[in-house]
């Protein structure tokens, strides 16, 4: 789940569009009762791991450190995040990503400072998931995993091609306790600058697993038409497939 920001976005999201649960058709969902199971396994494990481990990194650490732990991680995802634009067509995209990655890499001690920002590079958010939609890729049914969170047949497949295509992975492929180390980081450092959204979840919906998934689906959708629609109701991502080729966003 490409997909640090996904929990900002998602309160302003359903708040504004009506987050319209009861519309998402059944058809979206069909394994809704294992993926329900699934949801409230991946809750138990925040409740008692990953929320209070993620409360103490936020407490402890001062908001420079966090802020650089996170540009380490988003540097290296540059890289895919640029080449997955130059495979949906969109050069410049795909060269803005790719130059974002070196000169962070360089120039921002191996993306620890975002120097490329400053340069008026902006971050992009294309992913493999997206790639595959603008080829014609249906989405697939929705899933929702433990620790990965919202997803589907077609971003499921993009994760892992965008996790491969990680070069941080490749780096530490030899070494595994320093690989786990920066994956459980990683896991951490995101559920960490996703705390200020847990109040808004939890009051603005009574049923949070239909909360996230309307809004995964609306934001998905959104992302695949590069945001050209503007604001939207609930769409299905499927309707999109075809609706435009590479480079047609």
């Amino acid at each position: 789940m490409t997909n640090r920001n996904f929990l900002f976005l998602l309160g302003a999201l359903c708040l504004f569009s009506g987050c319209a649960t009861q519309r998402v058709p059944m058809e979206q969902d069909p394994l809704e009762g294992l993926n329900r199971a699934m949801f409230n396994v991946h809750e138990g494990l925040d409740t008692v791991l990953l929320k209070p481990v993620a409360q103490g990194y936020d407490a402890l650490l001062p908001n420079p450190i966090k802020r650089g732990v996170g540009n380490f991680f988003d540097n290296f995802r540059d890289l895919a995040r640029g080449g997955n634009a130059l495979l949906q067509g969109k050069g410049e995209k795909g060269v803005t990503g790719i130059g974002r990655f070196l000169i962070n890499s360089t120039l921002g001690v191996l993306g620890i400072f975002d120097v490329a920002s400053e340069f008026g590079l902006e971050r992009g958010t294309e992913d493999f998931g997206q790639t595959l939609a603008v080829w014609g890729m249906p989405s697939g049914p929705y899933l929702f995993l433990p620790l990965i969170g919202p997803s589907g047949g077609r971003d499921l497949v993009g994760f892992g091609v965008d996790s491969y295509a990680n070069p941080l992975w490749h780096l530490t492929r030899n070494d595994p306790a320093t690989r786990n180390s920066l994956y459980a980081t990683n896991v951490v450092q995101i559920r960490a600058a996703l705390l200020p959204t847990d109040q808004i979840i939890e009051e603005a919906s009574w049923d949070k697993y239909a909360y996230i998934r309307s809004a995964y689906l609306q934001r998905r959708a959104a992302e695949i038409l590069d945001g050209s629609g503007g604001p939207t109701p609930l769409l299905d991502v499927d309707d999109l497939n075809g609706a435009e080729g590479p480079g047609g966003k």
